[in-house]
């Protein structure tokens, strides 16, 4: 099966107007062979942006998606044409880095489907596959491992300087963090761009902000759980040790200094 981009490529080509949908993914949304809108289920959609920035509300959005769409929006004056403008090319671009990679799925396209956002703007293929690795780029200079993107986000207890200086969408990541819910589900609480929580969370890890798998070193394959019973029956009487007991073996002190480090960090 062709991979994404080359099918939005072939309906380009082929001057399509409906909807591309990708499974419960997402959608693309073409006129005339341009794309006028994106959807991705993993991040939200310019209806939530707006809605999240105290722009117009969720029920007002649904009202005029149903009566008027984007003309209806734009003379109520809730929003300004830039402002919508704004939304949709961040929501499009969000969607299509999330979306292309999508792999096992059959697409299908359905003629004539269009969404209430679309029709205003344009975007080309080449341009958002070249804006998508324009990302994966900066992703990578800013943090090269990948791990933190699917990891619950958990904020380290100390500052690893004096002082820090954060960005907006870096506040909004500390403050919300609660060390369960991964960058993305942040970004959905957050109403803020998939794309922008990810790549706030890698400059938090690379500024030492993060608890990151790093700083928890993995414990050897060898070391077994202590069985706190029989360690108190065989203590001696008057009070044993405070601590596991320890042979002198090299990797016994090495796994105790580990651990203690650990916890320094965390307090």
């Amino acid at each position: 099966m062709p991979s994404l981009d080359t099918l939005l490529a072939g309906l380009a080509k082929e001057r399509a107007t409906g909807a591309l949908r990708v499974g419960r993914a997402g959608a693309v949304y073409f006129d005339d062979g341009r794309i006028t809108y994106m959807t991705c289920a993993q991040v939200p959609g310019a209806e939530r942006l707006l809605a999240a920035h105290g722009r117009v509300s969720e029920s007002a959005l649904r009202r005029v998606q149903a009566d008027g769409g984007t003309e209806r929006l734009l003379e109520e004056g809730r929003v300004t044409l830039g402002e919508l403008q704004y939304c949709v090319l961040g929501a499009v671009l969000d969607a299509a880095f999330f979306l292309l990679p999508v792999t096992g799925t059959r697409p299908k396209f359905r003629p004539g489907e269009t969404h209430w956002l679309g029709g205003r703007w344009y975007f080309d293929v080449p341009g958002l596959v070249r804006e998508c690795a324009r990302r994966r780029a900066q992703l990578a200079d800013a943090w090269p491992r990948a791990d933190l993107d699917t990891s619950p986000v958990r904020v380290a207890r100390r500052l690893p300087g004096q002082s820090v200086t954060l960005s907006d969408v870096q506040w909004d990541v500390v403050v919300r963090a609660d060390g369960e819910a991964v960058p993305l589900e942040l970004a959905k609480r957050m109403g803020r761009s998939g794309y922008a929580v990810l790549l706030a969370v890698r400059r938090l890890a690379a500024a030492g902000l993060l608890v990151t798998a790093e700083d928890t070193p993995p414990l050897p394959k060898r070391v077994k759980r202590l069985d706190v019973t029989r360690a108190k029956a065989a203590a001696p009487a008057g009070g044993g040790p405070l601590g596991p007991v320890v042979t002198g073996d090299p990797t016994d002190i090495e796994l105790l200094l580990r651990l203690r480090k650990a916890l320094e960090e965390l307090s």
